[in-house]
């Protein structure tokens, strides 16, 4: 009996030995850039486990090997960490690929095929998302609900322009949110009424979205399983390994959902969700604190919104808007009540994260000046302050982001985007410091790299593209849009690994390649750094690795 006990314990230490060599992965023969300032450059890795456990020559990784490790060739091509975006609504990602997708219209009369297409497969079930741009169309004006209730009959509609913060509704959807003539803007918010009529146009602005929000029903748990699997498909298809999503209080379930993938270990992707301020108990409550959290999943920040987008002519700005003297943009409505300085304090008291979503450079100054009068009168920890966007900054403010300690969160396609029509918003002067990466980095402030997906594209190539060449995706700027803005690609790199590492409390872990980070890389077809700038959009993943997992090869 013994001698069984004895040989049972023999075949468990030999069976847990051999497991454990089996988790060492040699990656050899690449051109690896690995962010890591001293060591920028490498020819393989060696993990064990899920961490990097060696990083260095062909010759020194070989001689650490044994007959146990897995060899992975890479045949010279170039590798680097894998991207972390630093914003980006994932679940709100997964939802759009699976619904109806507006963007290609360029004019009224495709959006209203597309529209009408998609309707004849869903009839009398609620149609949401879209993401549609009228400056993208032949006539850039907005559309109405006249557009099209001819087309969506009893089938209520609510889609959303392309940057989230206007959405057009048709009759139905109108008449179930309760709005008519008679409805007043609410805070934050603001209901566009015909001049002669007083009807609604049907187009919402901000705050007034939520009327129609309120009636659109719930999506349920499959709902949000499916389109977290459908997410984390698109980020592993271009090399991206960690995400900080940013989600509203409708998606509550997401944390659920992530907890369900992470337990049937199908979460390829590490996750960091920022909830609404206005929910920031529910982390004091929790013990939440930042970098509080797994190695795939932390809940330990909260965003809050100061104003609306330059789209939608809702960012708010010191001056008016071009053409439109009585417009400056809309504070959002915690501003107006005062509600963001409590919130922001109690949550900065709490060691909970906070970030502001501010475009225009007033919505910035404003929150410059809270974040520094927070700073001061709370008991001092590394806070690290986030503006998400920080689009449209005064001079004078440049230099603040890095005196507060606060972090330029940007996202660099919407500059190639916005700067086909930026300029009939906020006119010439303003443009000059519009999307500042370059002033932002000489002025030693920390820039994180994101895509606000699905606003545009979660494509991280486009956003390494959009920042080193700014050229715009009319064509119509070669040289780059405000090009003294441009950043190098090995800056660019930074801002979207160690810089959005940073932006999450996780350098210690990931970021670049070197001994003891996680092993999460991303092996490209094009060498970044030597690739022509100019065909950096066209850069694919051939391989994403998480921990040392190959989890995607093209």
């Amino acid at each position: 009996m013994r001698h069984r006990i004895f040989l049972l314990i023999i075949c468990t230490i030999i069976a847990m030995a051999t497991n454990f060599a089996q988790q060492k992965k040699a990656f050899i023969n690449g051109s690896i850039y690995t962010v890591n300032e001293k060591q920028p450059e490498a020819e393989a890795v060696l993990v064990e486990g899920d961490r990097i456990v060696f990083v260095g020559t062909n010759d020194e990784v070989k001689s650490r090997i044994d007959n146990s490790t897995e060899v992975i060739d890479l045949g010279g091509k170039f590798m680097m960490p894998g991207f972390n975006d630093a914003h980006l609504h994932f679940l709100s990602g997964g939802f759009y690929l699976m619904g109806i997708d507006l963007r290609p219209a360029k004019s009224i009369k495709e959006f209203r095929k597309i529209l009408g297409d998609y309707i004849k497969n869903y009839p009398g079930k609620w149609v949401t998302g879209g993401r549609w741009d009228h400056e993208n169309w032949d006539v850039q004006n907005l559309p109405s609900k006249e557009d099209i209730d001819d087309i969506t009959s009893s089938t209520p509609v609510f889609v959303s322009r392309m940057d989230g913060h206007l959405g057009l509704a048709n009759s139905r959807a109108l008449e179930l949110a309760g709005i008519t003539k008679d409805t007043p803007s609410p805070e934050g918010g603001l209901i566009i009424k015909d001049r002669e009529t007083g009807e609604p146009t049907g187009i919402l602005k901000d705050n007034a979205m939520n009327l129609v929000f309120d009636v659109i029903p719930d999506h349920k748990a499959d709902d949000f399983y499916a389109a977290a699997q459908t997410a984390l498909n698109e980020a592993r298809r271009f090399g991206i390994t960690s995400v900080q999503d940013i989600y509203s209080m409708e998606e509550r379930p997401a944390l659920e959902t992530y907890k369900k993938l992470e337990s049937e270990n199908k979460l390829t992707c590490r996750i960091s969700l920022r909830w609404p301020i206005d929910d920031y108990k529910f982390l004091v409550e929790n013990n939440l604190t930042a970098g509080a959290g797994d190695d795939f999943l932390k809940t330990d920040a909260v965003k809050a919104f100061a104003d609306g987008s330059l789209g939608s002519s809702s960012a708010w700005f010191w001056e008016p808007y071009e053409g439109d003297t009585s417009n400056t943009g809309l504070p959002n409505d915690i501003i107006i009540d005062g509600k963001i300085k409590k919130w922001v304090s109690d949550a900065d008291l709490n060691h909970i994260q906070v970030s502001t979503h501010a475009i225009g450079d007033r919505a910035n100054s404003y929150m410059l000046d809270l974040y520094e009068e927070i700073k001061n009168e709370n008991p001092a920890w590394d806070r690290r302050f986030r503006i998400e966007h920080a689009q449209h900054v005064r001079p004078s403010d440049i230099p603040r982001f890095s005196e507060i300690g606060v972090i330029a969160s940007v996202q660099p396609t919407h500059a190639i985007e916005d700067g086909v029509w930026a300029v009939k918003r906020i006119g010439k002067d303003r443009i000059k410091y519009t999307h500042p990466y370059r002033s932002y980095l000489d002025n030693n402030a920390i820039v994180c790299f994101g895509t606000d997906w699905p606003v545009v594209t979660v494509d991280p190539f486009l956003t390494l593209y959009a920042a080193v060449t700014r050229r715009t995706v009319d064509g119509k700027n070669p040289g780059g849009w405000i090009p003294e803005q441009k950043i190098s690609i090995r800056e660019a790199i930074k801002c979207y690994t160690l810089n959005s590492a940073i932006a999450e409390f996780t350098e210690k872990d990931k970021g670049s390649i070197e001994q003891g980070k996680f092993a999460d890389f991303v092996v490209l077809s094009d060498n970044l750094i030597s690739v022509d700038p100019i065909k950096i959009k066209d850069v694919k993943a051939d391989m994403t690795i998480i921990g040392g997992e190959i989890v995607y090869q093209r």
